[in-house]
């Protein structure tokens, strides 16, 4: 069942998505070849416990670490190791924060140093379909809408759509109905109903959109060893339309990258 929340909840959840938003902004300045996972994570976990929050990941379903931290090939769910970023590198940063009895959940998947031309699309081109999946999230659609947004655009481009791992409604809980994958048929699924927030995160492969699992019980691999590109943003439905309550702006301030991709679903009375 979907739950609803109120203006004030809403509000509640905004802390908490900018509190993940801050988080991998700090994390932006620090990815760079030679840098391993595993100290990323601890820094991500002493942010977070600063800024009034706890990890969201930690301990949740028995996951070990503060980030899900998936280099390359692997999707998602990726455990941060001692193994050092090189150049050359992507790397999908997943983050959780709990405060106020509510979660944020968000991602973001960085270059480290300089990336193949062929890497940068499939990243420029996930983050698009992000875009397009919120643009579906608005009153009289439905589930299927918004699948069908992510997987028409990024099939166009010759990319695979993820099929086993979705987006997923948010609140006092991590993973809350409905579920939100990133392929779909238009007007399919459960309608969207004011108030409800939800993670949408499209999970994209340059090949195939298969995937296979390590045998540590959490890390998503391509199957055909090709790079996986993962975004993703918290969204609330108000007045009939998508607002973000997380925000890339602290990422793009680190890298000195300038965008309004963020502006048409942003509530201009509102200020972070």
């Amino acid at each position: 069942m979907i739950k609803i929340k109120t203006a004030a909840e809403i509000e509640l959840m905004r802390e908490s998505a900018l509190i993940v938003s801050k988080t991998l902004g700090m994390l932006a300045k620090e990815v760079k070849p030679g840098v391993s996972t595993l100290t990323l994570d601890a820094l991500a976990e002493s942010f977070i416990r600063d800024h009034g929050a706890v990890p969201g990941f930690l301990g949740l379903y028995d996951f070990p670490n503060t980030l899900c931290m998936s280099p390359n090939a692997q999707v998602v769910h990726g455990i941060p190791n001692n193994k050092p970023l090189e150049e050359g590198d992507i790397i999908s940063i997943d983050c959780g924060a709990l405060k106020n009895g509510f979660y944020g959940d968000h991602a973001y998947t960085f270059e480290v140093g300089s990336v193949a031309p062929e890497v940068k699309k499939l990243l420029d081109i996930t983050k698009a379909s992000l875009y397009k999946g919120i643009e579906a999230f608005k009153a009289g659609n439905r589930v299927g809408d918004v699948g069908f947004a992510i997987q028409e655009f990024t099939e166009k481009h010759g990319y695979g759509v993820v099929r086993e791992l979705v987006g997923h409604g948010l609140g006092t809980s991590m993973h809350e109905d409905p579920e939100m994958p990133n392929y779909g048929r238009r007007g399919r699924g459960k309608k969207f109903i004011e108030g409800m927030v939800v993670a949408i995160e499209p999970m994209t492969n340059m090949g195939t959109h298969r995937i296979n699992q390590l045998k540590d019980g959490w890390t998503i691999l391509t199957a055909d060893g090709k790079p996986s590109a993962h975004f993703e943003h918290n969204v609330a439905l108000v007045n009939g339309k998508p607002e973000l309550l997380s925000t890339f702006d602290y990422v793009y301030e680190a890298l000195g990258i300038t965008s309004d991709e963020e502006a048409r679903f942003r509530a201009a009375k509102r200020s972070r």
